[in-house]
């Protein structure tokens, strides 16, 4: 466990502005569905339109996560936090003045995509994974994964309030001076890139290793689908339940209603990783999101029935979080568990561009959702399958270390 440079960047200082730091960039990150109906309507575009920035954005996002986290992982993450936040209020700030899709997918796509990527999970978890020891370390992960759901549902219902008040345009103003607020925050994160278990390993050695295993490659492909459905869900269901002859504010409910129970949720994985099998875990939570979609698709519409799956679904949101997290640390240790997390979340940022984009494609061919939330339940199926077959031992190197 790394010891702070700082006797005030004690464990404890670091785990709440990790949450300080992921509530706010998750929860601003979270506004994007409520923003869709009014940007569309005062430029003219598509669904598709807005939706392909959005899931640019959760590509980008991946693409670069590998190289924030290597960044947090080699100088810090106190430099890469402030970097990325600066990135991130560029793009909102340049997002209101964007008149044409080009200019949308270099605001709200490309440069939102890296603030996200270097202020979000690969950067602020591997932090947190190594200021903790390795029995609290899975609660410790669930804890911060909270603050993002938490972020979420106290973002939602203020952004919405600043858009029907102020409108959107001063609405993301606004929510980039919340982003500025991680500045001051990212220097109780400076000072703590890792250090190596063991013998001093290269970062194209951590690479090697983690490429020749295979519940490495498990976690990708399962996150792929992790991200896939949250993109889809979060972008597209406000705008699915108005289509349905629902209000507008019930969509952000909904969302919020997610995000709220996302809370409880992230606690009990996070406690349930520290105390059995991980990989039994996820497959249980990808498996239970496949039902619950399945039975919000085959029941009548109704509020009590989107609120039920909004709790629902909101309670198995992110508890993939601190259990994928929690296994990389497991299997392959911490030191360089930014740069390794980033990887596997690269698979689930592919799955949010597939869900956000798709979404939209398909909506706009078909006037209808159902066949995105038919893909949405086969792939949880999917991943449920991957999750089981993951070896959750560590490596020799790490436990000779550990020993």
């Amino acid at each position: 466990m790394n010891t702070p440079t700082h006797p005030w960047r004690t464990p404890l200082a670091i785990i709440i502005a990790s949450c300080a730091i992921i509530t706010l960039s998750m929860g601003v990150r979270q506004t994007g569905g409520i923003f869709m109906q009014p940007m569309t309507l005062a430029h003219g575009w598509s669904r598709e339109l807005y939706s392909f920035a959005i899931a640019l954005q959760n590509l980008v996002w991946g693409l670069s996560s590998p190289f924030s986290g290597a960044l947090a992982d080699r100088f810090g993450a106190g430099r890469t936090l402030v970097l990325g936040a600066v990135m991130y209020v560029l793009g909102l700030v340049l997002m209101t003045v964007s008149a044409s899709g080009v200019e949308f997918n270099l605001s709200a796509g490309l440069l939102v995509g890296l603030g996200l990527s270097a202020t979000t999970y690969s950067v602020i978890m591997g932090v947190v994974g190594r200021n903790t020891p390795p029995e609290k370390r899975s609660m410790a992960l669930g804890i911060v994964g909270a603050g993002g759901s938490f972020g979420q549902f106290a973002t939602l219902p203020a952004g919405q309030a600043l858009i029907s008040g102020l409108g959107w345009q001063a609405a993301l103003w606004i929510l980039a001076g919340g982003i500025a607020l991680i500045v001051p925050l990212a220097w109780y994160m400076a000072g703590n890139s890792g250090k190596t278990e063991g013998r001093q390993q290269s970062i194209l050695e951590a690479l090697k290793e983690a490429g020749r295993h295979p519940s490495f490659h498990f976690l990708f492909w399962s996150y792929l689908v992790c991200g896939f459905h949250t993109a889809f869900i979060m972008l597209h269901l406000p705008a699915y339940l108005v289509d349905a002859g629902f209000s507008a504010n019930l969509g952000m409910m909904a969302v919020a209603l997610i995000a709220l129970f996302n809370i409880f949720g992230s606690f009990f994985f996070g406690w349930v990783g520290g105390r059995a099998s991980k990989s039994r875990g996820l497959a249980w939570l990808y498996g239970l999101r496949s039902l619950t979609i399945l039975l919000f698709v085959l029941l009548p519409l109704s509020k009590v029935s989107i609120l039920l799956f909004a709790a629902a679904m909101g309670f198995l949101w992110l508890g993939t979080v601190p259990l994928t997290n929690g296994l990389v640390a497991q299997i392959f240790g911490v030191r360089y568990m930014s740069m390794l997390t980033g990887i596997i979340f690269l698979g689930h940022q592919i799955g949010s561009f597939a869900g956000a984009w798709m979404g939209g494609v398909i909506y706009d061919k078909t006037g209808s959702y159902l066949a995105a939330w038919s893909v949405a339940i086969g792939l949880g199926l999917v991943a449920a399958l991957l999750s089981l077959p993951i070896r959750e031992k560590a490596l020799a190197r790490v436990q000779s270390a550990t020993a």
